[in-house]
């Protein structure tokens, strides 16, 4: 869901690309650092994927020319670890394509600036890294876009908009990647993927004289777009492609929409945003299914969210016992600028308890799926513990109130949210319909017993008033 614009982290630079292996000079302690020899391998396998022009970062970093007068923004940002942006902390099970900088490499950058950022020989300078053009996991199979522009108005209250893409697919298909690519970056906060084989959302869309029509209801049961055939993930600023593990893959049958469910943030110009998706197939049925795990559930809609100003400390608990033997393949979460930590640990039926999660300094401009490494297999009976603080004082440099205020749950960027989601399959897939029975079990009986939705009605039925 919610994810601040890029160009809000341009004081400190350095978004990150997938971490490379590569070979590079380790420099001496006598020797300077230079950029040629030493600081150049570093952010070419780090930094330019995202810091070339056509991507999403606001500066290029491809060469000397470019590092040299943000050297000391470099070293500051990747020191303080926020850049590259990989908020994921310490866990007890390794992720996938982790964007971390060694200590090593943080060091050389700290002494490259210390020696006054020295270009070097030219001649010992490696070559950029050869990237696709465009798509990060190359051409895909089918490329749509909206059929439109959207205007996004320079400033007012944050949109959310859906837009239907036809597929034209004349046979059902299985999807094992999808790819989005917004072309105004700066006003996209999210977008999630939806399938309607319908037809509704088709006339929806005839009946407004705008692209798309209105969006972002806070209860799926209502919004008729999230009760269609199914839905594709999604993509959030910070995000990358998403690509399922071996074996797994989304269904599309033939005729469906696609449903870009889009939430926009004005930046402080009118935008025009004309977003593309492009979706990779699998050449043959998944082996199985899969389901997601979110605690709380809806994104804490029925937890009763209500941060006091000057509360640093707020926080949001929920647990589910696993009713079968699953594995987990990725791990995310999401709030917006007041979250300040998360975590979710499994505490297995023999007492121990393992980190899936953990992220000490949330930031709501980057958020991201986690992948792990490989399977992490949850035994029946695991206990599954989600823990979400937030911080709205004056120290949080994300708030955006000053002096911070009351804040409730709500779909705007400055009002909270907040849930951690573990993606699973069944370890025997005949028994992923149990799991999911129980989770519906699990948000009923969240529905009924915990105070957000009754405080979300009634704060509805007062502004109706």
């Amino acid at each position: 869901m919610a994810l601040k614009r890029v160009a809000s982290l341009a004081s400190v630079v350095l978004a990150a690309g997938a971490l490379v292996t590569h070979h590079e000079a380790v420099p001496s302690a006598q020797a300077p650092v230079t950029f040629s020899e030493h600081v150049a391998p570093i952010l070419f396998a780090n930094c330019t994927s995202c810091h070339r022009p056509g991507e999403a970062a606001p500066f290029a970093l491809m060469s000397y020319r470019d590092a040299r007068p943000l050297a000391k923004a470099i070293a500051s940002a990747t020191a303080a670890h926020a850049m590259p942006p990989w908020k994921a902390g310490p866990s007890d099970y390794p992720f996938a394509n982790a964007r971390q900088l060694s200590a090593d490499h943080i060091a050389t950058i700290q002494k490259w600036v210390a020696d006054g950022a020295l270009e070097g020989d030219p001649s010992r300078l490696p070559a950029l890294p050869t990237f696709t053009d465009g798509w990060q996991l190359g051409p895909p199979d089918l490329t749509v876009s909206m059929s439109e522009a959207f205007e996004v108005p320079a400033r007012g209250p944050d949109v959310y908009r859906n837009f239907v893409v036809p597929l034209n697919l004349d046979r059902d298909t299985w999807v094992r990647a999808i790819e989005f690519r917004p072309s105004a970056r700066s006003v996209v906060h999210h977008s999630l993927f939806f399938l309607d084989p319908t037809g509704s959302a088709r006339e929806r869309d005839a009946e407004d004289p705008l692209p798309g029509f209105p969006g972002g209801t806070a209860n799926p049961d209502d919004d008729p777009v999230a009760r269609v055939a199914g839905n594709l993930g999604g993509w959030a600023l910070g995000g990358r492609a998403l690509e399922l593990p071996s074996g797994l893959a989304f269904f599309v049958a033939k005729g469906s929409d696609l449903i870009l469910s889009t939430h926009f943030h004005p930046s402080g110009k009118v935008e025009r945003e004309k977003s593309s998706v492009g979706l990779y197939f699998s050449s043959s049925p998944p082996t199985q299914a899969f389901a997601t795990i979110q605690l709380p559930p809806i994104f804490g809609v029925f937890e009763g969210l209500d941060i006091p100003a000057d509360d640093g400390h707020y926080t949001l608990k929920d647990s589910f016992v696993i009713p079968v033997d699953v594995r987990a393949f990725s791990v995310g979460a999401h709030a917006h600028y007041l979250g300040k930590q998360m975590r979710l640990t499994a505490t297995l039926p023999n007492g121990d308890v393992k980190t899936l999660l953990r992220i000490d300094d949330w930031d709501f401009s980057w958020q991201e799926r986690y992948r792990f490494a490989d399977f992490v297999s949850l035994p029946k009976g695991t206990r599954l513990d989600a823990e979400i603080s937030y911080d709205n004082t004056s120290a949080n440099k994300r708030n955006p109130s000053h002096p911070p205020v009351r804040v409730t749950w709500g779909e705007e960027s400055n009002d909270e949210m907040g849930s951690i989601g573990l993606q699973v399959v069944a370890a025997s897939p005949e028994e992923l319909p149990q799991l999911r029975q129980a989770f519906l079990a699990h948000v009923r009986q969240a529905a009924l017993t915990r105070p957000g939705l009754g405080q979300l009605l009634r704060r509805r039925q007062a502004q109706a008033r």
